[in-house]
């Protein structure tokens, strides 16, 4: 894979879309699923979180009621007013937050719940486990938002000759 841009992702993302799609469809899975720890490491370590921010910027992630019980003690709030006050249920039935950016992300674009973040922000943007096979259209949207997901996919991308 040529150098990655940070500043190019975007327009990468957006004309790759159709082989991502294809890329997800036809992978061998127990191939691609051995490769996915050191490209996400790759990933990682080319891209920095902090310069970016757009999964807390665009996106919520889901608040599980485990999620819920630890940010509001750790915040020193009853989970009935954390969930009023930075929470509403969407059309699926799961707890997001009510705004955008997130409110827990800083101005330097740090979380100020980092080491009680829900589990879906731990996990997220997915490129180090199966479920960037399994849910393929999460895995495109994802690439629309996150360099990181767009590493990870070009890297897996057949080299043209």
């Amino acid at each position: 894979m040529p150098e990655f841009s940070l500043d190019k992702w975007k327009q990468r993302s957006a004309e790759h879309q159709k082989q991502y799609k294809q890329l997800l469809q036809r992978a061998d899975k127990n191939k691609v699923l051995k490769q996915l720890p050191q490209l996400n490491e790759n990933a990682f370590r080319d891209i920095d979180c902090l310069k970016c921010a757009n999964c807390c910027k665009n996106y919520s992630p889901r608040f599980k009621t485990p999620d819920i019980k630890r940010i509001s003690k750790y915040l020193g709030m009853k989970e009935s007013v954390f969930i009023d006050t930075y929470l509403v249920l969407d059309e699926d039935g799961d707890y997001v937050v009510r705004t955008k950016p997130c409110p827990f992300l800083g101005a330097d674009n740090t979380c100020d719940i980092y080491d009680e973040r829900p589990s879906d922000c731990a996990r997220y943007p997915y490129t180090d486990e199966d479920v960037l096979l399994k849910r393929p259209q999460l895995t495109l949207k994802n690439s629309s938002v996150c360099p990181i997901v767009v590493h990870v996919l070009e890297a897996l991308l057949p080299v043209k000759p």
